[in-house]
């Protein structure tokens, strides 16, 4: 059974950072591209980034290029996202998914982790 579990969200202060986890089981990560979602309070889900099986990078939007970045663990399964500089227009519910070639048609989803930037 394909499942993905984030974990890692919390109440963080404007300017800190957080690290989300994406554990994969049922199939092997290092031959899917995976991509983070987001969805906040009262706006559509919203990619934000995504690895492919190259370990290349795509941004889907401009907002958070240098200040998130994504990479994996392929013998934990695992694909991170490091968010640093955060700002209360992060909050939002993040999601991680398979994500074909990165071109933003997720397939498989995790269940979302809480990220909330806050004073």
């Amino acid at each position: 059974q394909v499942q993905l579990v984030e974990s890692g969200g919390g109440l963080v202060q404007p300017g800190g950072s957080l690290r989300l986890s994406c554990a994969a089981s049922g199939f092997t990560l290092d031959n899917y591209a995976i991509g983070w979602f987001r969805q906040a309070p009262g706006k559509e889900r919203e990619g934000v980034l995504c690895i492919n099986s190259s370990d290349v990078t795509t941004y889907y939007i401009d907002s958070v290029k240098g200040r998130f970045t994504i990479s994996r663990d392929n013998a934990k399964n695992t694909v991170y996202l490091q968010m640093n500089s955060l700002k209360p227009e992060d909050t939002a519910v993040y999601y991680c998914a398979t994500d074909l070639l990165c071109s933003g048609l997720p397939h498989y989803w995790g269940q979302g982790t809480q990220v909330t930037v806050s004073s």
